[in-house]
């Protein structure tokens, strides 16, 4: 049996993962250079607790379960998890009334431990919090990651358990022979299907679109945000500080990020379909992240900001996840219009996925499948100095640091590259180069240099994350 799944964000990278468990053939395909570069990289990276989406929602079916298997999961492929809880801070009584609701249907969606506390309680949890708070909702199973990290290591795993990954490839059609799915046609090349899964984030009503009619139109959701410095910022807040959510969304929130920086954001703006890859940020954008933040955290210095960006998340008319095999087309499925929660809520939408395929098909399970991985070591963060000092007597590359401000070797960056890395950002998003104070103006071009020499190319066809993005057009002079 030939399984495609198209889209190798965090959702069709973990569903990859979960095929690779049984005895199928299994292709993953991603129109990118890398995996994880859409809506999976620019979001806020928030392992959610559960209490905002509605109990009869499908959302309200995989978050809380969802949430709980990120322990594992972290342990099984070696990313970072931080459980550091959540708060809903209430500054009147028709907000209090809110985050009560809130603990209600948290209650109902079965999310442990969820409290409603005092001000005096929230202020020893966030003593920066505004102390004009009246109440909040604590959340203590909330947590944060690097959701491309996420993605990075299931198809790391997935790949030495049998996975076929194909990238640069964007599938243009997809044939039906007697209402079944039977080829997945790419600008490249044609793959033969018993079962296709659509995994593929904004694009996922385009992708449905060439198969039938029984699909949901989806429209890009903007959410801008400013990213802090972690030198100057760490302190700020421990935990994610939401306001009391409103009808765009659970508003403009600042939390940490697992590297230590401070994150501002998002806005929360409707676009329409035909600006699906509009990233863009404004003015406006950024005034009101900072004047919202400001009212939870008084003390934010915007001075400390390093970045500004935005992210694209799918949304639908129904806004909740569209989770089912096509009425019309037998072995197409959707795993699609994956809004907030969709992070949270990928290992059990991708165990459901899996297993719903396994039932049908009553396959066989793979005994040799290893669910382990190891993510590439920070040497200067992470070993003793004894230690670090013996390791660069016997590899001089690994005390060679490139990136000053993340501390990371060369070594590392050869890791990454032999671990897939073809691009600039698949080398930053798998060791964090260029993610520190100076984004990369100090140590792109080492890492240029490095991927020249070790993929044998050209600096003109070093690439950011798109095939169309080089950083180097053309010579000034011949």
């Amino acid at each position: 049996m030939n399984i495609i799944i198209i889209g190798a964000g965090v959702v069709g990278s973990l569903i990859a993962r979960e095929l690779c468990r049984y005895n199928v053939s299994v292709t993953l395909i991603e129109k990118n250079i890398d995996v994880g570069q859409e809506v999976t990289k620019a979001n806020s990276a928030i392992i959610h607790a559960g209490y905002d989406d509605e109990p009869s929602s499908v959302r309200a079916k995989f978050c809380v379960k969802g949430n709980a298997m990120y322990t594992n999961l972290s342990q099984e492929l070696d990313f970072e998890v931080k459980r550091i809880g959540s708060l809903v801070a209430a500054f009147n009584e028709e907000e209090i009334n809110t985050i009560t609701e809130l603990y209600n249907r948290g209650i109902n969606n079965n999310v442990p431990n969820l409290k409603l506390i005092s001000a005096e309680q929230a202020l020893e949890i966030e003593p920066n919090l505004n102390p004009s708070v009246k109440a909040a909702l604590y959340a203590p199973t909330a947590g944060i990651t690097e959701p491309w990290t996420v993605a990075i290591a299931a198809v790391e795993n997935a790949v030495t358990n049998g996975l076929n990954l194909i990238l640069e490839e964007k599938v243009t059609g997809i044939e039906i022979q007697n209402k079944k799915v039977k080829k997945v046609i790419t600008d490249k090349n044609s793959y033969t299907a018993d079962i296709v899964i659509n995994a593929a984030g904004l694009y996922a009503d385009d992708i449905a679109a060439m198969v039938c009619s029984d699909y949901r139109t989806l429209h890009p959701r903007r959410g801008e945000y400013i990213l802090l410095s972690k030198v100057t910022s760490s302190d700020l807040v421990k935990t994610i500080v939401f306001p009391a959510p409103g009808k765009m969304g659970k508003g403009v929130l600042v939390l940490p990020t697992v590297d230590g920086g401070i994150l501002l954001g998002p806005t929360s703006q409707d676009l329409d379909g035909e600006y699906k890859e509009d990233k863009s940020t404004t003015q406006a954008g950024i005034d009101f992240i900072i004047e919202k933040t400001r009212q939870l955290i008084p003390k934010i210095d915007i001075r400390n900001a390093i970045k500004t960006f935005a992210g694209l998340r799918p949304e639908s008319p129904q806004k909740d996840f569209w989770i089912e095999e096509s009425q019309e087309i037998d072995g197409f499925i959707n795993a699609s219009a994956m809004r907030s929660p969709g992070l949270t809520a990928a290992p059990a939408v991708a165990m459901y996925i899996s297993q719903q395929i396994s039932q049908k098909y009553s396959l066989k399970p793979n005994l040799l499948f290893n669910p382990q991985r190891k993510r590439i070591v920070n040497y200067i963060n992470e070993l003793e100095d004894e230690e670090y000092d013996a390791l660069i007597k016997q590899d001089p590359l690994a005390g060679k640091i490139i990136c000053s401000c993340n501390k990371v070797s060369e070594r590392e960056i050869i890791q990454a590259i032999k671990r897939g890395a073809r691009s600039i950002d698949g080398v930053k998003f798998r060791t964090r180069a260029m993610f520190g104070d100076c984004q990369g103006s100090f140590c792109t071009f080492k890492i240029m240099q490095i991927l020249s020499r070790e993929l044998g190319i050209d600096y003109k066809d070093i690439r950011y994350n798109k095939p169309d993005s080089r950083p180097i057009v053309g010579n000034t002079r011949d």
